[in-house]
């Protein structure tokens, strides 16, 4: 059944924008202060499930995808993006990684392919209960499933929920209670939420991960 979402407005603009920025998601003070801190919390996650066939989604230009390679060593890992140019800019990191061009809500994977599916800084563009439901379907039962999310707080929490709602957003901020409700719909039993630290205002930055396992 086809699922649609407001989360996956201008889809295909945001797809080649990335494409066109690649490079510039690789300077340290950017990995260092932005994308670091919810990566280390997928790591330790991966590490405490012992997990051996991994898929990051929305892998990006590949510096998680292969940090699981380098400090993990699953028996497989896999970086999936729907950016050309970002996986271009992955492949030449590391040819021990399966590079594969897909969006989250349709993995190029069978039915309990993997033990782990995890996803940072990229969760806020998906059609997110669609690709919640791709994560389920290719986890083998009591498989691990670690989400980071942008979650916007304050008195501004509010007008920006509702802002990214509209049916043009490319882009959806869940709460949240919001996650952990999409999580268990999905068949997944939520394990941990916490907020990720990092070395900036949380205000700037306010994410949280969310940790579960297939039923």
């Amino acid at each position: 059944m086809k699922t649609t979402s407001p989360t996956r407005g201008l889809n295909r603009l945001i797809t080649d924008s990335f494409g066109r920025v690649a490079r510039g998601y690789d300077t340290p003070l950017l990995q260092h202060m932005v994308y670091r801190p919810p990566q280390d919390q997928v790591i330790a996650e991966l590490r405490a499930a012992g997990s051996r066939r991994i898929a990051d989604i929305g892998c990006g230009t590949g510096i998680l995808t292969t940090r699981i390679l380098r400090e993990l060593e699953p028996e497989q890992i896999f970086g999936i993006d729907a950016s050309p140019g970002m996986l271009a800019q992955a492949r030449t990191r590391s040819t021990r990684v399966t590079w594969m061009q897909s969006p989250a809500e349709r993995l190029p994977f069978g039915d309990e392919a993997l033990d782990a599916v995890v996803t940072t800084s990229a969760f806020h563009f998906f059609d997110q209960p669609a690709a919640l439901a791709e994560f389920a379907r290719v986890l083998a039962p009591g498989g691990l499933v670690a989400v980071s999310t942008v979650n916007p707080s304050g008195h501004l929490a509010s007008p920006v929920r509702q802002l990214t709602r509209t049916t043009l957003s490319p882009y959806h901020a869940p709460s949240p209670s919001e996650v952990r409700n999409m999580v268990r719909v999905a068949g997944f039993e939520v394990s941990d939420q916490r907020r990720i630290h990092r070395p900036l205002p949380r205000w700037l930055i306010p994410d949280v991960i969310t940790v579960g396992r297939k039923r």
